[in-house]
């Protein structure tokens, strides 16, 4: 099975890990059909393939064998040849365009590694974001950003479930080996087999949101973004806002997965940390990660606060 067949059966099988304003784009296209920016002074930088590569190698050998990548990219940079400087845009021949994609995001699953929650199949899952708008293409050859993730997905939905320890952050590379060693040593600290994050995921299935709570729940965060800074310093950090709270709110009574059900009460936390996550997929490329770690991170705070375990403030959000 070639590459490009494998990715549209997973295509098939579940939905986008990412939305928003994105497109599906194969690895071939891009190295074929896409240009690779340059600096200033015409060095070039480090290519999507490359920055793909060196995460995908350093996973392959720290898990194993992995699915083919799955990419999505945004902001199409259209240019052309200087041979056709003087031509109309309607006259420009496929050959006389250039283009690249500023913004990329990509994953690809650990084959062997896959568990069960609350009866959902979730995979190991790895990946990395880039954008251009990060890096300052028009001076002197400069590090570049990147960002490099392993963390949990579900299958049924492909939302993935990030938590900071299988997050880099903005990291800053000069080279496709920079990234490459920026991967071996976050997937070297993420053990799946003793993870304690895929505990703390499982446990959100043991406590219960009542209907009204999820209502007070969703006042509070839109009432948080109004506060005064210092009061919203002393809370716990919500990076979701009023487009992602909607979206979780629609999704709360549309959802077949994770929304509310004919004669259930409420939903479980679980189902909650997953409505949050299916809104944070509207993101751009370059803020969705950052948005999904948050989203994870409150939910197992308002789990904790159900609970009676919290010490973080998120009790806020109930009381």
């Amino acid at each position: 099975m070639n590459n490009e067949t494998e990715i549209l059966e997973l295509e098939n099988n579940h939905p986008n890990f990412i939305e928003s304003n994105t497109e599906q784009i194969t690895l071939s296209d891009i190295a074929e059909k896409c240009i690779v920016p340059t600096f200033s002074d015409n060095s070039l930088t480090i290519s999507h393939m490359d920055f793909c590569g060196a995460v995908y190698k350093a996973a392959e050998r720290i898990f194993g064998a992995l699915t083919p990548i799955e990419t999505r990219v945004s902001h199409a940079i259209n240019g052309r040849v200087p041979t056709a400087l003087e031509k109309k845009a309607s006259e420009l021949t496929d050959e006389e365009k250039t283009l690249y994609y500023q913004r990329l995001a990509f994953v690809a699953h650990v084959r062997s590694c896959t568990r069960n929650i609350d009866g959902q199949e979730i995979n190991l899952t790895i990946g990395g974001v880039r954008s251009y708008s990060e890096d300052k293409l028009f001076g002197r050859p400069s590090a570049e950003s990147f960002r490099i993730f392993v963390g949990w997905k579900v299958r049924v939905c492909s939302n993935l479930m990030l938590q900071n320890d299988g997050y880099t952050g903005s990291i800053e590379c000069l080279t496709s080996a920079d990234i490459h060693q920026k991967a071996l040593e976050l997937f070297n600290r993420f053990d799946p087999v003793k993870d304690n994050n895929l505990d703390a995921l499982a446990q959100l299935q043991d406590a219960r949101l009542t209907e009204e709570q999820f209502c007070h729940i969703i006042g509070r965060m839109r009432l948080l973004q109004a506060l005064p800074v210092a009061q919203q310093k002393a809370l716990p950090q919500v990076l979701l806002g009023d487009q992602a709270i909607n979206e979780a709110t629609r999704q709360y009574v549309g959802n077949p997965n994770f929304g509310r059900k004919e004669g259930i009460d409420g939903i479980s936390t679980w189902d909650f940390m997953q409505l949050l996550t299916e809104s944070a997929k509207g993101f751009y490329i370059d803020r969705w990660l950052d948005r999904n770690a948050n989203a994870i991170e409150f939910s197992c705070g308002i789990r904790n606060a159900l609970k009676n375990e919290d010490n973080e403030g998120y009790d806020w959000f109930l009381n």
